[in-house]
């Protein structure tokens, strides 16, 4: 190895430390969440060990998707969790758009500025209070990979992210943010179109199998198997599915979004008529009207592979109170 070759090899080991270390200012984590001392060659290899364990790419980074795993699979080890015993005040529930409520069908909703409810950050969205309505046009679905909510809402705080709306393990549906703002969910490096465009939720769900214990142990029963996801074509190995009742408050809250903000009943389709199940370029650009999933966005996610939009946005048009697209 050349002298070059040698100081290359050196400048990668030391940003890879950099890296890391500020990975872990940002977002909250330890050398010992991977059991190492320090910030240094050996908790590369170790975070590559465990990323290849996890089928994660092996670069010994932890970023974004690798921190958001090690957080959850940490969460699932907590023996003692303790179920919220919530409280949803009034009737009449509501969400916020520009500072206005919005009706919905669905008693289980806690808005940012409750005692219950989770908010994000400043920092974490582009804030458009005083300007024009934004008028969104784009719904965008997404998996937390979290056990819980409360656990989206810390990660997505920490990466300095968000999105609008949680629906919990027991169909919860929390507001983090006024859908005037634009929130940081469904952005890709050529276009802002999903974030500019968009509303987003983060319905909770951990994906893997090996977590399904946990959601049984504390209470939640068993998770469907979906083994049927198909996207960027191809079938996923079988994964944990949502809930009932979570698929029950999304139909709640898309005809709520529908009804007031006047986003259509529409999905992603392919040239043969049929739920686009990859990137849509219409989604891609900002420029579709309609329900979609973060798939349609690019090709690096999966979210939400299997969930039926045909089917859901079928069952919402025939519900009442149902207002005709303009």
């Amino acid at each position: 190895m050349t002298k070059l070759e040698k100081n290359i090899k050196r400048v990668k080991k030391m940003d890879k430390d950099f890296y890391n270390k500020s990975s872990a200012d940002s977002l909250g984590w330890t050398p010992e969440w991977f059991g190492c001392k320090e910030f240094d060659h050996e908790l590369v290899k170790s975070v590559q060990n465990w990323q290849r364990k996890n089928s994660l790419k092996a670069d010994g980074l932890v970023g974004p998707m690798t921190y958001r795993r090690i957080w959850t699979e940490r969460e699932s080890k907590i023996s003692s969790y303790k179920p919220v015993s919530r409280s949803y005040s009034g009737n009449n529930k509501n969400i916020v758009h520009n500072g206005k409520f919005i009706p919905i069908e669905w008693q289980k909703v806690i808005l940012w500025d409750e005692p219950e409810g989770f908010s994000a950050n400043k920092g974490c969205y582009t804030d458009y209070s005083g300007q024009p309505d934004r008028k969104p046009t784009m719904f965008v679905n997404h998996w937390d990979v979290c056990l819980s909510s409360e656990s989206c809402a810390t990660v997505l705080n920490r990466r300095g992210i968000s999105v609008h709306f949680l629906i919990d393990n027991d169909g919860t549906i929390f507001q983090m943010l006024d859908t005037q703002h634009k929130a940081w969910h469904a952005g890709i490096p050529r276009y802002e179109g999903g974030n500019e465009k968009g509303i987003g939720v983060e319905i909770s769900n951990a994906y893997y199998p090996k977590y399904q214990d946990w959601y049984v142990k504390n209470g939640f029963g068993e998770r469907p198997l979906q083994s049927h996801g198909y996207v960027h074509g191809k079938t996923l190995e079988p994964f944990l599915d949502f809930y009932p009742v979570q698929l029950d408050a999304l139909k709640a809250l898309w005809k709520a979004i529908h009804i007031g903000i006047g986003i259509p009943l529409a999905y992603p389709k392919d040239d043969q008529g049929n739920i686009k199940t990859g990137v849509h370029k219409d989604c891609e650009r900002g420029k579709f009207h309609g329900f979609c999933n973060h798939y349609n966005f690019i090709k690096t996610k999966i979210d939400c592979a299997g969930l039926d939009l045909p089917a859901l946005l079928e069952d919402v048009s025939k519900t009442p109170i149902y207002c005709a697209d303009k």
